[in-house]
């Protein structure tokens, strides 16, 4: 049975549109042409849809994707985004994705876990000090191709993927040693891994409607809560937070993803041109990111809201406590893809 996970970078999740995605995709089924040939020219544009509102890395992500399809292929190849759930929650986009309805979507990995359990590999905890860490992890052949394979066992192939930086703790108790985690009411997705993290180091999660989060914070039936920063600022999170706890315990991955029979029955050229796309785009959201994280926290700083950075020993601690996590996740993933993250 698949489990149904909360994502953030929405505030509600949507039942899924039937009557206008009935309509988008009669249009695709009438009126396309050249959807797997390069000798003839593509009248409509294909959809791309994301959960994610558009001022956000994925939204660019997507779109400067969509941009290079078209220049690469001198306009012959078009490719429509469709943001903010306009097409559904992760969920829903994820299975019409399967289906064929939806060629192309941009998200976040935490809703596809149960979908394909070795993406698990993404919620080991604190594996990474660094982003560009992260990203050289992602980018070699050895452990993109395994990953690649995970996408394509379940009915997806992968193109890209480009990450929104770490997630953070925000919280009104201030945490400088591992025991200040001890007790803290933090917000997570429902996602038992997650739970299990923090768990581990002494708080006390609780899985909440992210819709939720900020009166939960206002109220203070919630202590804390975690998300990448872009997330918090957009969300004014921080407004009810005194500090940001760098834990960066997981980066969050943003992966570009088309459904693996439509890609097939494309020319060469054609998916020469969507792989060349997806490089270009993914640089782009890589560099977005980075430069958007530094707007963000001046944001956060200049509110008056601290900014906290771990100690090494901390963060040692920190992944000492987290190895049941690591325990529980090695046993339920392909032991190729655990050793290849973590190698």
């Amino acid at each position: 049975m698949r489990k149904q996970y909360d994502t953030d970078n929405k505030k509600h999740r949507y039942p899924k549109t039937f009557l206008l995605l009935g309509l988008l995709l009669g249009l695709t089924t009438v009126l396309f042409t050249g959807c797997g040939s390069s000798d003839e020219v593509q009248r409509y544009a294909w959809p791309l849809a994301t959960a994610s509102p558009e001022d956000t890395v994925t939204q660019l992500f997507a779109e400067r994707f969509a941009e290079e399809v078209e220049r690469l292929s001198d306009g012959k190849m078009l490719i429509q985004v469709y943001p903010n759930s306009t097409l559904g929650g992760d969920r829903d986009l994820l299975e019409t994705c399967a289906d064929g309805d939806i060629p192309f979507v941009v998200q976040n990995t935490a809703p596809q876990v149960p979908f394909m359990n070795d993406l698990a590999v993404f919620d080991l905890p604190c594996v990474f000090s660094t982003l560009d860490e992260c990203r050289e992890k992602i980018d070699d052949p050895e452990f993109y191709d395994l990953i690649s394979n995970v996408y394509t066992k379940g009915g997806y192939h992968l193109l890209g993927m480009a990450d929104q930086g770490f997630r953070v703790m925000s919280t009104n108790k201030k945490v400088t040693d591992f025991s200040d985690f001890k007790g803290q009411k933090i917000r997570t997705m429902e996602n038992s891994y997650h739970l299990a993290f923090w768990k581990s180091i002494g708080a006390s999660p609780t899985p909440m409607s992210f819709s939720e989060v900020y009166i939960g914070l206002q109220q203070h039936t919630i202590d804390a809560q975690e998300n990448p920063y872009e997330v918090i600022v957009s969300n004014n999170l921080y407004e009810q937070q005194d500090y940001i706890v760098e834990t960066n315990h997981l980066p969050h991955l943003i992966s570009l993803i088309v459904n693996d029979e439509f890609y097939q029955n494309l020319s060469p050229a054609e998916q020469k041109i969507m792989t060349e796309a997806a490089e270009t785009a993914t640089a782009y959201a890589r560099q977005q990111s980075d430069e958007r994280i530094s707007d963000k926290i001046a944001v956060i700083e200049k509110s008056g809201t601290q900014i906290i950075t771990l100690s090494d020993e901390t963060r040692a601690q920190i992944q000492e406590a987290a190895k049941g996590v690591y325990e529980s996740i090695k046993a339920s993933i392909d032991s190729k893809v655990y050793n290849a993250y973590l190698d």
